[in-house]
This record gives C-alpha cells, structure tokens and sequence, in this order.
C-alpha cells in the first residue's frame, strides 16, 4: 500500500515532507517543543513543517487507521460548529520504514498556539489555588459546550485538554476526540457519564502531580474534580432550566438576558410566559450558543480573541464610545477609532525582540491591569501608555506564555 495522506489541501503540501517512513519514536524533537507537550497513551511528537523557526506546528500521533479517520471527521465536525478543539490537518496511511515494514497510521493536527498542557501550568512556582479554580472553571466549560452541541466526548480530563490565558481566566481546547460521538439527542444520562468520567479522570490526574510532589500541598484533587462537577451544574441550569422571575419588575427579563451574556453565551431563542394563576414569569432559554462577546467583537473591530479577553476589550470600547460627544457617531465609525487610537497604538509598543511572548489581546488586558496597579500606587491615573511601557519593561520580558510562538526572540 502506498503511502495516502487525505485532509485539508492547503495543509497537505506543508506535512508531505515530514519522515512519514520512519516511526514517530524515531523522529527529532526540538526540546522547546517537546517541552510542550502533555502525556498520551499514543507516540505524539510536535513538529515544525519547515527548518523556520516560525513554521507552522503541527501534532502528530500514531494509532490506528479506524481511530484516526474517526476522529479525523470528529474534529472536523467540531470545528464546523465552532467548538474549542484542535484543528484536524491530515490522516497518514500505508506508511513503511525503510525496510519495508508497516508503521502505525497518523494523525496530524494544527497545535494550538498558546496553549500548554496542564502539568506545565500546574507545575509553576507561582501556583495558587485560584488558578486551579480557573482552570476547573473553563474545563466545565468546554464540557457545557461540547454538550450543548450534541457532543458525548467519552474521556474527558486535563490530559486531553489545552489551556490558554483568556484575561484573568483560562479558556479550554479539546485535544482528544477518540472517543467521542455525536447524539441527535444527549440524553442526561449520558451526560451525566461523562461527569463521571471527568471526575474520576481529573482527580486521578490532579492526584499523580501530589504524589510526584509538583501540585502545591494545599490542593485536594477530590476537592478540585468536584469544583469540575459543580462548576458544571451551575452553567448547566442557568443555560437550560426555568428561571421564575418577578412579574413586576420591568427588568427582569433583560437582566436575565444580560446574566447569560455575562457568562459568554448568546440567546438564540427563549421563551418568557406568565402563569395566569400564580402571576409567576417564567423565562426560559431555548437556544443557546456560546461566543457572546466574541461574536461581537469580530462584527465590530473584526478581532479574534478568547472569549473572556473580548469582553475585557468591549469594556474598554464602552468606556472610549462614552467619552465621545453627543451625538454619538455610529457604533461601528467608533469601533474603528478605537481600533487606531487606543488598540493598535497600545499593541505596536511592543518591541520586536518581545513580540510572541503574549497574545495581543492578552496583553492589552494585562496593559489594563498593570494601569491599575500602578494608579492605586501613584494615587492618580497615570495613563495607558505609561502603563504599557512599563508592563514591557517590567513584566513582559518574563513572561513564557504557552505556545510556540511564546518563544520567539528568545
């Protein structure tokens, strides 16, 4: 059998060069990527498509073909509905050595700029417990996500997931679809297996990093899986079950709204009755889909950003649109001098030897924060840019944030 690689065209011609007749084990790893890499029970190995070191990475793991075509249509459905995984680039099969013998078949994937595997973020010196709790946050997030699209992932844990700073909180990538299915219709028993499977998971893994002595000795991982769980619950219902709500209360309704917007989704379709012998309002979303702010900011400043960074950014938006003279110039005529007057100028101070370091918007929510910091200091506002030079020379030099790009310049 010669060797077939089926995927994405445009990705095809940047793996075809890659030493597909050699096993995975066999091939060379930089060390800052392989740095980058969590534990799989499969042979994976992060590689660039060329000698550049600003390539593009891909991950590559062995398995078999079943699997890999599976979960090669798995991730690519993922990513049409616009789920948080990895992107699928290709599947490698008929692949030999050099003597003529079979190798396992391949799954290539675009790595997630960015982004690190649990272990490394949990193995800081720095470590708290919130950022345990953030990182339980987004994981029940992605959970809540997946679900709502119909989707039973089957094993989910920390190992199979990727985190990346998204503001003051964390967002979380699927890496491993394997076992994961589509259902036209999730039932709650089968979310609730995949809650018992996560917290098992979770736990066990939170439990190995305590006994190899790297988790910080106030965390319980019973503790921390259960905050998963909980997390869960409480997105769960605020998504999915009625809410009574006061039917004097003018705002009621719109404060629902706005709770759900809050928490990063938007209301596709929702139902509000008012029962005619309790006089109760009742309000209950029918359609949700995650994304709010994100969606938002892309229609207004056409920026790509997490979910929790593009709300940070509106923030600031409003506060600029507000400044503005009555009467307000069009939303969108605003978005654009905000864009070139606050954006753009702030994210250009970043020196060329420092670019990667941190994502763009990222850093301007950091840039915020530190403007805060240093105004409580100061006892005055001492200004954005103040504020952005002085995060570049006293904050960003030490900063490694996730992901390949993260090391350039180093």
């Amino acid at each position: 059998m010669a060797l077939r690689i089926t995927g994405l065209g445009e990705e095809i011609a940047s793996i075809t060069g890659l030493p597909w007749h050699k096993s995975l084990e066999e091939w060379p790893e930089d060390p800052l990527l392989a740095e980058k890499r969590g534990i799989s029970r499969h042979v994976v190995r992060l590689v660039r498509a060329s000698e550049d070191f600003d390539s593009e990475v891909y991950a590559v793991k062995e398995t078999v073909a079943e699997f890999a075509n599976r979960e090669y249509r798995t991730l690519r459905e993922l990513a049409q509905l616009g789920a948080p995984s990895v992107e699928p680039v290709a599947v490698i099969e008929g692949r030999h050595n050099e003597k003529g013998e079979e190798l396992p078949c391949a799954l290539a994937t675009r790595f997630l700029p960015y982004s690190l595997p649990y272990r490394i973020l949990l193995s800081g010196k720095d470590v708290t417990a919130q950022d345990m709790t953030m990182m339980a946050n987004a994981l029940a997030l992605l959970l809540v996500r997946l679900h709502l699209l119909g989707f039973w992932w089957g094993d989910c844990s920390l190992s199979n997931t990727l985190f990346r700073r998204d503001a003051e909180a964390f967002a979380a990538y699927l890496v491993d679809a394997e076992t994961g299915e589509f259902q036209k219709h999730l039932s709650d028993g089968q979310r609730e297996h995949d809650l018992e499977i996560a917290h098992f998971n979770v736990a066990a893994e939170l439990e190995d990093l305590k006994l190899s002595g790297v988790l910080f000795a106030e965390m319980d991982p019973v503790r921390a899986s259960d905050a998963v769980i909980k997390r869960y619950r409480r997105l769960w219902s605020a998504l999915k079950e009625k809410q009574v709500l006061d039917p004097n209360d003018r705002h009621a309704v719109e404060r629902a709204m706005r709770a759900l917007h809050d928490l990063g989704f938007a209301i596709e379709e929702v139902s509000v009755s008012v029962d005619g012998e309790t006089k109760q309002l009742v309000f209950q979303p029918k359609i949700v889909a995650a994304g709010y702010h994100q969606n938002r900011l892309r229609e207004l400043m056409g920026l790509e950003t997490e979910e929790f960074q593009a709300k940070r950014l509106l923030a600031s938006f409003d506060r600029f649109r507000g400044r503005e003279k009555t009467p307000h110039p069009p939303l969108h005529q605003s978005a654009r001098r905000w864009l070139e007057e606050t954006y753009k100028p702030i994210v250009a101070l970043i020196p060329e030897h420092l670019q990667g370091r941190i994502e763009e918007a990222q850093f301007f929510h950091e840039t915020l924060e530190h403007r805060w910091y240093l105004s409580e200091k100061a006892g005055h506002d001492v200004g954005l840019t103040f504020s952005a030079k002085a995060y570049i020379q006293d904050v960003l030099p030490y900063r490694r944030d996730s992901g390949i790009d993260g090391m350039m310049g180093q």
